[in-house]
């Protein structure tokens, strides 16, 4: 099994799945780790497994070919829900990407009716999907890490690590609209809220956190935001 930070870099989205069923040690695996995250974060994210229902025929056929095992998104509404829910997230696809799996973070193209019919929460933000990919995904287009970040300061090794993690999290419409700056060992994020990513704003906040922290270390810095 390869290591968080392997998997960092191995996933890419990928949006059409071979039709191969999850083994069940896998589903327990999965299941065990949302758990763990559920319980630590306060959620009420949930794995299903083998249903077709989030996506409707013609993205079935188009988009999103094969989906048919996918993680809810999802728990209490309260203060920084969508930032926790983005940060485990990532987590998880992490996760599954070490066990030999592929995801795909889906913000607005699932039916939400019928999800929401299976969600065990208040508020639902989006769905993972997860299984064999028909391929293993492209590298999405990135900025320079100049482009999103600054150090006041002699930039350490720490926090450059930390921003070229960042910048392979999956954000809306991949506009990693972050601005991450360092002073010290205290680091913040600011977020552009442009008109696509103003609703998603919480949701990358965290995917973005959870990618620093994996590259830069989160004993080499604290939050200044927090």
């Amino acid at each position: 099994m390869m290591s968080m930070q392997e998997a960092m870099r191995a996933r890419h989205t990928v949006r059409r799945y071979l039709d191969r069923p999850l083994r069940p040690d896998i589903v327990e695996k999965l299941n065990s780790r949302l758990a763990q995250l559920n319980a630590k974060h306060d959620l009420a994210m949930k794995l299903v497994v083998n249903d077709t229902r989030a996506f409707n025929a013609l993205l079935k056929m188009v988009l999103a070919k094969g989906v048919k095992n996918y993680v809810i998104l999802a728990g209490k509404n309260g203060p920084g829900l969508d930032e926790r829910l983005g940060y485990c997230s990532a987590d998880f696809m992490l996760y599954a990407q070490a066990l030999g799996l592929n995801t795909w973070w889906v913000g607005g193209t699932f039916s939400r009716k019928a999800v929401s019919e299976i969600a065990d929460a208040a508020r639902m933000i989006g769905i993972v999907a997860v299984g064999y990919g028909a391929t293993q995904g492209v590298p999405h287009k990135s900025k320079r890490p100049e482009e999103v970040s600054f150090y006041q300061g002699e930039e350490p090794q720490w926090f450059r690590d930390g921003v070229e993690a960042a910048l392979l999290a999956p954000t809306a419409m991949n506009r990693q609209a972050f601005y991450i700056t360092g002073e010290e060992n205290k680091v913040k994020i600011t977020y552009d809220d442009g008109l696509f990513t103003g609703a998603f704003r919480g949701a990358d906040l965290g995917l973005v956190k959870y990618h620093f922290e994996l590259g830069a270390g989160a004993d080499n810095f604290v939050w200044a935001n927090e």
